[in-house]
């Protein structure tokens, strides 16, 4: 492993990172400059002038036919061999025309909440005009390329929170699907028995439900008996979730955007908040786990990161003593959502507890992943398998003025989630 200087013992991996996906041991020096050019995409194909085709990124992990899938690697760039066919989530967009505008780019092996990618080069955050700002990881160009209008939609996946997470960061609208309703063959995986999933991100509630209509056949139909359903947030019941950690302006902004757009409002209590961080430290376990699982065959291999080849060894520390007790507390949890949502329709809290921080320049700093890890608010959802959704709502503060509200809802409940999520939108646009 080429870390330097490292010492981390194991109640610091355990107590910071959740036995999470770290980025390294020390200070990491540059091995590869950046490439030049949009760091958004990895392959990118302009489309034609005036063109009125629906745009869209797909996420350098996903299969495209004649084209090497990197994963944001540049091992897997200089070796790959172009796919043989596509990824089975592609099928609708192919049989519908859509134009793919590029492969976008992630963190390397998609194992990086921060969007960090040494050798393809980070895209940055749109939210400020004066700060070179971190993404979101790991569908950080997904992201950029929809917030910066270089695409109508994109496909990420999400196994901790790799769609909601930039999202939140990057000023868009973005769906974590159900476990198991998109189908993620031909998917460079994580973890796909109990967290992978493949999603929409677009830069509203509208271009995100022409997303999911590409990835559900017959989803624009689900979506439309769901705005029927109920067209008003007064009959919709949110249970709101507080965070130790999250910063106050952007609970409040939470509280605020769920005021403004009338729903009822419940609080939830500590006992959830204590189950909700303990299925928080399982899926960060398992999806730790799953990046020895599926990577382990790249460690040490030529052109893979320091920073990645640390995270595959904390996922073998994670595998190896604490995996198999995560798995075991993933019905129960599964079961505390399930009767939650008897009492309310969805659960409210932030999607990420800050504003997005400065992308390191120079050394990368070690501890940058384990930071973002415990920002974020997202892995606890993929634990339980349901859906959510992260969408923009206005923030008090002068230089980044969005931060994002993440909505959870029962299993299989997408459509239902867009049309609270699009309540709020016209709620806070107003």
């Amino acid at each position: 492993m080429r870390v330097f200087g490292c010492f981390v013992s194991r109640p610091f991996l355990f107590g910071m990172t959740s036995i999470a996906l770290l980025s390294g041991c020390a200070l990491l020096p540059s091995f590869h400059p950046p490439l030049d050019g949009n760091r958004a995409f990895i392959v990118y194909w302009p489309p034609a002038t005036n063109s009125t085709q629906l745009k869209l990124a797909v996420k350098d992990n996903i299969d495209m036919k004649g084209v090497v899938t990197t994963a944001g690697s540049e091992h897997l760039a200089r070796i790959g061999k172009p796919a043989k066919k596509d990824a089975s989530c592609l099928e609708l967009a192919r049989l519908r025309n859509v134009q793919i505008v590029g492969k976008a780019n992630l963190s390397e092996f998609a194992v990086s909440p921060s969007g960090f990618n040494e050798y393809f080069g980070t895209p940055e955050s749109p939210l400020s005009g004066s700060r070179k700002l971190l993404p979101g990881g790991s569908s950080c160009g997904s992201a950029v390329a929809v917030a910066r209008g270089m695409a109508d939609v994109a496909f990420g996946t999400d196994t901790a929170g790799s769609i909601r997470v930039p999202a939140a960061w990057c000023g868009i609208v973005g769906l974590k699907t159900t476990h198991g309703l998109v189908p993620i063959k031909g998917v460079f995986p994580i973890e796909p028995k109990h967290l992978d999933t493949v999603g929409p991100m677009g830069k509203d509630i509208l271009h995100t439900v022409l997303g999911m209509d590409l990835l559900q056949k017959g989803f624009a139909e689900l979506y439309d008996e769901a705005v029927r359903a109920k067209p008003s947030a007064q009959d919709i019941r949110i249970g709101r979730l507080t965070l130790e950690g999250t910063d106050p302006r952007i609970d409040q902004a939470v509280d605020e955007a769920l005021a403004k757009t009338g729903f009822q409002v419940v609080q939830l209590d500590d006992r959830v908040r204590k189950e909700w961080e303990q299925a928080k430290k399982d899926g960060n376990t398992i999806a730790a786990a799953g990046a020895w699982i599926s990577d382990k065959r790249f460690l040490y291999a030529w052109g893979v990161s320091a920073r990645t080849e640390s995270a595959i060894l904390v996922g073998q520390l994670a595998y190896l003593t604490s995996y198999v007790e995560a798995v075991a507390r993933q019905a129960r949890w599964q079961n505390t959502l399930k009767e939650l949502f008897k009492k309310v329709d969805f659960i409210a809290l932030p999607t990420v507890q800050t504003t997005p921080p400065l992308i390191p320049l120079n050394l990368k700093i070690s501890f940058l992943e384990a930071h973002v890890l415990e920002l974020q608010n997202t892995v606890a959802v993929n634990f339980a398998g349901n859906p959510a959704l992260a969408l923009p709502i206005p923030l008090h503060d002068d230089e980044v003025a969005v931060t994002s509200l993440q909505l959870v809802g029962p299993r299989l409940s997408e459509a239902q989630l867009l049309n609270a999520g699009r309540l709020v939108e016209a709620a806070v646009n107003r």
